[in-house]
């Protein structure tokens, strides 16, 4: 039965005439992938990607070296946080995904997390429910389970402990309360482990840099889990999702490989997919925190030398991405491989 639902959703796919994906959030890092993606493989004709941000690409806030706007790409200044209005012709199969956020820690008062996180759900459910748009996705964090060492499943009771893990477990619930109201409605939730990929400037490319440059060490361990998955895999997981399938009702992903890989993993990854070979000291933590504490306020941050960034590598983000494996979407990488097209798409440069 599942596998015949499937195949009349996707030969819907096929036979439909025309649809429209609204992509909140779609100038940043995840979302020009994602519109990548849909332009390569599920755009047919008279389809509409409309980027939906309160930025266009190539101005300051949008991923770097994103300059261009992609053609046949509609672009839409808005600001989630108010009312969304704009002329468009709905049709039964659009597909929204909620991209849009406040996101990145340090870096951000609280209030804007809650302003922009809760605000922003509250006004993307009301404009799927004013135009009976029927799909969403809507990319949380692993920042609702909190930051603790023990394994996270889905199931597992959230206690988020930052503003950001705040306003994103409670804009989760908004999106919940929007597909009660219809059960025919459709809502993915997806909490994606560190995303990484040409355009990202966070986690990983300071992690390659540090070293490249020498300047990285191993902060008190080096099993520190740190789940992760290629932005490349997860719109592809998106697609997958919300466009390949039809799974009515909600449902949550840990998005991340499985097993997740720990820091040592990953850098020795890093180095395997780049040609590099370095060798990264280990250290005590306490000092590593002591140096931040001087640096950070002189500018560590440019370097990852702050003290919140510094407690970030020494506290595991261990999620469980067995959920993910357990249905039948193929993994396109491995995690040698997905930093080896990563450093390929920087024609072998670095990883930026």
């Amino acid at each position: 039965l599942h596998l015949s639902i499937r195949r009349q959703r996707q030969m819907c796919i096929r036979d439909r005439v025309t649809m429209n994906y609204f992509i909140f959030g779609g100038s940043g890092f995840i979302g020009t992938h994602l519109i990548k993606l849909i332009k390569q493989e599920c755009l047919k004709e008279n389809d509409r990607i409309y980027d939906l941000d309160i930025v266009m690409p190539g101005e300051e806030g949008v991923v770097p070296g994103v300059v261009e706007k992609m053609e046949g790409v509609e672009y839409i200044r808005l600001d989630v946080r108010k009312e969304i209005t704009f002329d468009f012709k709905p049709t039964e199969d659009d597909i929204i995904f909620n991209l849009a956020a406040v996101h990145r820690t340090p870096g951000h008062p609280d209030e804007a997390y809650f302003e922009t996180n809760i605000l922003g759900a509250e006004n993307v459910t009301a404009f799927a429910d004013r135009y009976g748009i029927k799909k969403i996705l809507f990319t949380s964090s692993i920042a609702p389970y909190g930051a603790a060492e023990e394994l996270k499943t889905e199931d597992t009771i959230p206690m988020p402990n930052t503003p950001y893990g705040i306003s994103k477990l409670t804009a989760e619930k908004i999106h919940m309360i929007w597909q009660a109201e219809d059960d025919t409605r459709e809502l993915t939730i997806v909490r994606p482990g560190i995303v990484y990929g040409k355009g990202e400037h966070g986690n990983m490319t300071r992690l390659y840099w540090g070293q490249r440059k020498r300047y990285f060490m191993y902060t008190g361990r080096k099993d520190t889990i740190k789940a992760c998955i290629y932005v490349k895999e997860l719109v592809r997981f998106f697609k997958y999702r919300m466009i390949d399938n039809d799974f009515s009702g909600v449902d949550i992903f840990n998005c991340t490989f499985e097993p997740a890989y720990n820091i040592e993993q990953i850098c020795m990854a890093i180095q395997e997919a780049t040609g590099m070979k370095r060798h990264i000291p280990l250290i005590p933590g306490g000092l590593l925190m002591t140096v931040a504490r001087i640096v950070g306020p002189l500018g560590g941050k440019k370097v990852g030398i702050h003290p919140a960034r510094v407690k970030k590598l020494m506290v595991s983000t261990n999620i469980c991405g067995k959920k993910l494996a357990a249905t039948d979407y193929t993994f396109h990488y491995t995690l040698v491989e997905s930093f080896r097209d990563w450093f390929n798409d920087c024609n072998k440069e670095g990883l930026y």
